[in-house]
């Protein structure tokens, strides 16, 4: 028998379906509310209690701190998976065979060029534009040089969207970062995976010969997958409305990118390197610090610890503090910022005062611990988190489309003036 949930108002009662999902979610399917009582919506400020889809793709539940993507744990994925298969798992659904996987790497290769009308585009920007910004607007500029639009209805078109906003999309970004450096641009290896690609375009000098490094690249691999998708955060759902409107892929997806260069969203790992340098400028006391994060009338909040959805250790942080630790061994890096991060994080995961209150290092703490290490500068953490969301929101607004879901509409309370008569300007 289906669950029914009953609203009561003035005296009327009305009821609605409750959904239930796969892993026991529940939600009252309230899509008749307004029809059915004569025009009252709900207001429910930042979507904090409103479900705005069904999906498929991710599961996650921040009080266990549970995070899967098409039901596999994140755990396992970052231990056997790598980026690529793991993109094509949360776009295609499922785990790609070896031949499927070879055709999808083989596919992104041959569309990994960039126009080079594109550079002229680049070049309009000065050298003091964020990288996030950059990005943006190339990426809603590959819109000029792939002008037809999608039919999402085509399996054959729509993978070829998908191949080629994945092979252009690192090229992108690691000229958006070049660009910053004054680094001539570089459009990468077609003989070294994606990843390692990817780290080659954005570091290669061209008086020296690009040496790879099987630490970093598989730190940055588990980052990348680590940040894939995270369920209806801001710019997933950004990218999902402006899809509703049947806006491109890339188009949408640009609009995503703005979203999550946002200091709320896909800034916080920058916030945290911003934090550690700022203690280093003010003496580097770490004890300092841990004292005024626990004093309640000290405005001072200690950066990247906790999480607003886990409510637990962030399931992402324990993965990613190994790769952590393994990347400032292997690189012998001084720097007493990253001394200070370390110094932090250990007593944070044994002092009571955060062990109760469950304030663990959380990925966007390591995430910008590692970035540091491996010299990609702060402008560039979000450009970075956007490199690993890029499948996330490929299959987000690949789902959206097929599931035919209509434009985004929400609905509003009204509570400026009433109607008023116009008067002339010399009546004012």
């Amino acid at each position: 028998m289906s669950k029914i949930a009953t609203l009561e108002i003035d005296g009327k009662k009305y009821e609605f379906p409750i959904i239930e999902g796969t892993e026991n979610e529940l939600g009252i399917d309230i899509k008749t509310l307004r029809g059915a009582t004569g025009g009252i919506t709900t207001l429910d400020p930042g979507y904090k209690n409103t479900g705005s889809c069904e999906s498929a793709i991710t599961f996650l539940d921040g009080e266990k701190g549970i995070l899967r993507y098409r039901g596999y744990s994140i755990e396992e994925l970052a231990e056997k998976g790598d980026f690529l298969e793991v993109a094509y798992l949360l776009i295609f659904g499922e785990l790609p065979t070896a031949a499927q996987l070879e055709k999808f790497d083989k596919d992104i290769k041959e569309e990994s060029h960039v126009e080079e009308d594109m550079k002229k585009i680049l070049d309009g920007f000065p050298k003091s534009a964020h990288p996030m910004g950059v990005l943006s607007s190339l990426t809603s500029a590959l819109i000029a040089f792939n002008p037809d639009s999608v039919d999402v209805e085509s399996e054959e078109e729509m993978y070829d969207a998908i191949v080629k906003i994945m092979a252009k999309f690192p090229v992108l970004a690691a000229w958006a970062m070049r660009k910053r450096k004054s680094l001539p641009l570089d459009y990468g290896d077609s003989s070294l995976g994606y990843v390692e690609n990817l780290h080659k375009m954005m570091f290669a000098k061209p008086n020296k010969a690009y040496e790879a490094n099987k630490i970093v690249n598989d730190a940055l691999d588990k980052l990348l997958i680590l940040h894939a998708d995270h369920e209806q955060n801001c710019s997933t759902s950004t990218v999902r409305i402006v899809g509703s409107s049947h806006a491109g892929l890339f188009a949408s997806l640009s609009a995503g990118i703005s979203a999550l260069w946002g200091p709320l969203h896909g800034g916080a790992n920058q916030a945290v390197i911003e934090m550690l340098e700022a203690i280093k400028e003010d003496g580097g006391d770490t004890a300092r610090y841990i004292d005024k994060a626990k004093d309640k009338n000290d405005p001072f909040r200690l950066m990247g610890f906790g999480h607003r959805v886990y409510k637990n250790f962030d399931p992402r942080a324990k993965i990613i503090k190994k790769s952590a630790d393994e990347v400032l061994g292997d690189l012998g890096i001084e720097d007493p910022v990253l001394d200070i991060a370390k110094g932090l994080s250990e007593v944070a995961l044994q002092d009571e005062y955060f062990v109760k209150r469950k304030l663990y290092p959380n990925v966007d703490f390591y995430s910008g611990i590692i970035y540091r290490a491996l010299g990609i500068p702060t402008e560039m953490f979000t450009v970075m988190f956007a490199l690993g969301r890029l499948p996330g929101w490929i299959a987000q607004w690949r789902e959206m489309r097929l599931r035919k879901e209509p434009i985004g509409r929400p609905r509003q309370i009204y509570t400026g003036e009433t109607h008023r008569e116009f008067k002339p300007v010399s009546e004012r």
